[in-house]
């Protein structure tokens, strides 16, 4: 029974760091945890880092992240994908900051950056906590506002490498609740970022829509290098 029960556990820490495989799993096999025990984004050594903000994403922007259609405004009888998903994305300044850090360290700053993708359970759920969350937050108050704060709910984490973006997809539901509602939504959405090739230059997160910087015919081509 004994060595039953640390196979077991190994196998459940071997899900939590390779995520990979998960997305071939069962809902029921995702490992809901109590906010106050999820882990959150982690920062190394790289403690300038923590004040460097991130905004929400507009839904056409996390798709364009994901490499995901459509990549135009849907007609008006139809939603886009992902509807109870809220994504945060690095802002300009964290972008140019990172790479004048890096700059200014000699190459010993980290160049890397974070994506938050939560996908709750349902598109209410969505909605009353995006009332009650920032526009703009400070990456090292992403733990204590966005994931311990956020009290009678339960996350699974999910973490992703691709060069130097890190991705964070956390599922959110209700605690004591069974099941994921929008198990498909999640499902597709660690799919296409396991897809992704790795960013190698994470200006690229200006080719946004919304960046006067660039426009948007160029956007297109570099977001699609760049993955």
């Amino acid at each position: 029974m004994g060595e039953k029960e640390k196979n077991k556990n190994n196998n459940k820490k071997q899900k939590h760091q390779h995520p990979n495989s998960q997305t071939t799993k069962q809902t029921s096999d995702f490992s809901f945890k109590p906010t106050s025990e999820v882990k959150g984004i982690r920062f190394g050594g790289q403690f300038i880092v923590k004040s460097f903000p991130i905004r929400k994403a507009k839904p056409l922007e996390l798709l364009k992240v994901l490499s995901f259609p459509p990549t135009t405004k849907p007609k008006d009888n139809k939603k886009l994908p992902f509807p109870s998903t809220t994504a945060f994305l690095p802002t300009n300044f964290t972008i140019l900051a990172h790479q004048a850090w890096h700059t200014l360290t000699l190459g010993l700053g980290s160049k890397k950056s974070k994506v938050l993708v939560f996908v709750f359970e349902t598109e209410a759920m969505k909605c009353s906590v995006d009332r009650i969350w920032p526009h703009e937050i400070a990456l090292g108050d992403v733990n204590k506002k966005l994931i311990k704060g956020l009290c009678g709910f339960e996350m699974a984490r999910f973490k992703f490498r691709k060069g130097c973006l890190t991705f964070y997809v956390y599922a959110v539901r209700e605690i004591g609740s069974f099941g994921f509602l929008c198990a498909e939504d999640l499902k597709t959405i660690l799919q296409s970022v396991v897809e992704l090739k790795d960013f190698l230059d994470h200006t690229v997160m200006l080719a946004m829509p919304n960046q006067r910087s660039i426009n948007y015919s160029q956007s297109q081509n570099q977001v699609a290098m760049a993955h």
